[in-house]
């Protein structure tokens, strides 16, 4: 029987990060569940991981600091022998228009956002590149590419994301190691779930299907680049939006 592949997920306790890794696990792939909050606020996901029967652990971390990524990097390769799928999801938002944006909230996003893909593929590639083989999907956003009023930060994060997977792309493409981009849309989470009928209403106004798209949505987008059937795909990024950037 061929061992299962392992994946690496950044922001994997809760929430889109928890969706992929529970479609990952249904492809039989083993997962390293990376986030920066406490274990128990992940307990959810891990249960189920276990239900999934594939093998999971647990590793706080913050993205944006180096040496805790190293580190990171390199306990799970000792405990799952290797890493094959890097996907890096860990996000966060500190919206504001730029006059009163503090550069506190613009360095803390950058840091999490686009250095934390950077540190995490900086670690986990050369892993890779001695197994000649490897799959890396970050997660950007449709505002990365559009641009948003009050998102100086976070678009720009998301817009080096892409820059950044070309790159990745170029680099590691004769190893054998793709590495793509997925650009959600607007998701149905608990942030949207408490807007009201009007602002939903708006909202499906700018999406030519006419609905929010679901966190499914996107980890399937993820389980397709990471799988055999992408094998020719590289420094691509997919939008998961429902036509809502064309």
């Amino acid at each position: 029987m061929a061992e299962n592949r392992v994946a690496l997920i950044t922001g994997a306790g809760r929430g889109i990060g928890a969706k992929i890794a529970l479609t990952l696990a249904s492809e039989n792939i083993d997962i390293a569940v990376v986030d920066y909050g406490e274990e128990s606020a992940a307990a959810e996901t891990m249960s189920a991981l276990a239900a999934a029967g594939v093998k999971a652990k647990y590793y706080r971390c913050d993205v944006s600091d180096f040496t805790a990524t190293k580190a990171v990097v390199d306990a799970v390769v000792k405990e799952f022998g290797k890493i094959d799928i890097l996907v890096n999801n860990a996000g966060i938002t500190a919206d504001n228009l730029i006059l009163r944006m503090e550069e506190a909230d613009w360095d803390r996003v950058l840091n999490i956002n686009l250095k934390g893909c950077f540190n995490m593929i900086k670690h986990v590639t050369p892993y890779m590149m001695r197994k000649r083989y490897g799959r890396i999907v970050s997660i950007s956003s449709v505002v990365g590419l559009m641009g948003n009023a009050g998102q100086a930060n976070y678009a720009a994060s998301k817009a080096g994301i892409v820059g950044l997977t070309k790159t990745v792309a170029k680099e590691f493409g004769a190893r054998n190691i793709t590495a793509n981009a997925v650009a959600p849309g607007f998701i149905k989470t608990a942030m949207t779930d408490a807007l009201t009928e009007e602002q939903k209403k708006e909202m499906y106004k700018l999406i030519p299907l006419g609905c929010l798209g679901e966190t499914d949505d996107i980890a399937n987008a993820v389980k397709f680049l990471t799988s055999d059937a992408a094998r020719y795909i590289t420094g691509v990024v997919l939008k998961v939006d429902g036509g809502m950037y064309i």
